[in-house]
């Protein structure tokens, strides 16, 4: 494998016209990967370019326009290979059809063995993978980033590929098209859930993958109340199916009921749901990526994990967190703490209140 400079001077260049990402989830590393999409429509103008992802995640990709098509994996079935004939057939299809599209250059930017191999399975000459990788990973490739400092976050990880091909000198941006049919069912949604007409929102966003990185219940149900009380706005309760209990409590436990659509918004709905919030309130998430890449401001209130790598992109200011020793951990699970989940416990509502309100007053500023 030849050195990332030396790649750099192999593939700046050459010329691709049929390109594959492969960056099949999650929200957050998808939404981190859409710069890089955007790099490449700018150097490469009128390349095919698709994008390998997960099934349930596709929805979030349709009618890009730096994007020509979606490959869609089915993740879960394909887990079965070698168990299943069905499944062990039906990947064998899969990789027929993903050669027949002949790619010229395959960019791998999740990093794990199933992801590194596609890039191999795809037939490309050209091979990119990051490096920093895990499982071998790297066995598939033919070409590396440089390697960054520890504490470099996920889309400046990402956009190393930018210096491989020679497009480090456009900005980083994030585009995500939103349909207006998209925007007017958003509007009747929140019109539908009692959403005052012509008010401001409030997104508030309580669920996270990790135990860990989830901030108490009662502590939402505390900011919700202040923060209608302070400020006179409406909160709205977002989330996906698994959030539907937890924010069903913390709706139920408000002295004013926010509106709750924790469950009611398709990944396709939800950027439109997302940009009609003056404010997201939540923890390192996807959909918190997903609030920066649309420009909303953000309260990001982070525990056991490394805001540097996966924090909210060059907006340290929306961070809220406890300087505590022991953090970040990455510990995934409370009962595994051995500090009582101080980081989340011990972060008063206050703190997060003074900057939800220091944030909506520069947001009121600034649309004067």
């Amino acid at each position: 494998m030849t050195s990332s400079s030396a790649s750099a001077s192999i593939l700046r260049r050459r010329s691709f016209d049929r390109i594959l990402i492969i960056k099949p989830s999650s929200l957050g590393d998808i939404i981190h990967a859409l710069p890089v999409l955007h790099g490449l429509r700018g150097r490469y103008p009128n390349a095919q370019i698709d994008w390998l992802i997960a099934s349930p995640f596709s929805s979030m990709l349709e009618n890009q326009p730096d994007l020509n098509e979606v490959v869609e994996f089915d993740r879960q079935r394909f887990r079965r290979v070698g168990r299943s004939p069905s499944a062990t057939a039906a990947f064998a299809r899969f990789i027929k059809q993903l050669r027949a599209r002949r790619y010229d250059l395959a960019i791998d930017l999740q990093g794990l063995f199933r992801a590194a191999f596609m890039t191999w399975a795809s037939g490309a000459k050209d091979r990119i993978g990051l490096y920093e990788v895990r499982e071998a990973a790297w066995l598939f490739y033919n070409h590396r980033t440089a390697q960054t400092e520890y504490n470099t976050h996920a889309v400046d990880r990402y956009y190393g590929v930018a210096e491989l091909l020679g497009f480090d000198d456009m900005p980083i941006q994030f585009h995500i098209t939103i349909e207006e049919s998209l925007r007017s069912e958003a509007m009747a949604l929140l019109d539908d859930r009692g959403a005052r007409t012509g008010t401001r929102l409030i997104g508030v966003a309580p669920g996270a993958r990790w135990d860990t990185k989830r901030w108490p219940a009662a502590k939402f149900t505390t900011l919700i109340d202040d923060l209608h009380e302070n400020t006179g706005l409406q909160c709205v309760l977002i989330g996906g199916l698994d959030d539907v209990p937890l924010c069903g409590s913390i709706a139920g436990a408000c002295r004013v009921a926010p509106i709750d659509l924790a469950g009611q918004t398709s990944l396709r709905l939800l950027p439109a749901v997302v940009q009609q919030t003056q404010l997201i309130v939540g923890h390192d998430s996807g959909l918190m990526h997903l609030a920066i890449a649309l420009d909303r401001p953000v309260v990001c209130i982070i525990g056991p994990t490394n805001a540097d790598r996966t924090g909210p992109y060059q907006l340290p200011e929306s961070i809220v967190r406890l300087d505590l020793p022991c953090a970040p951990c990455n510990l995934r699970q409370v009962a595994r703490c051995p500090h009582e989940h101080r980081c989340m416990r011990d972060l008063d509502v206050s703190t997060v209140l003074s900057r939800a309100e220091r944030l909506l007053a520069q947001v009121a500023v600034e649309s004067e």
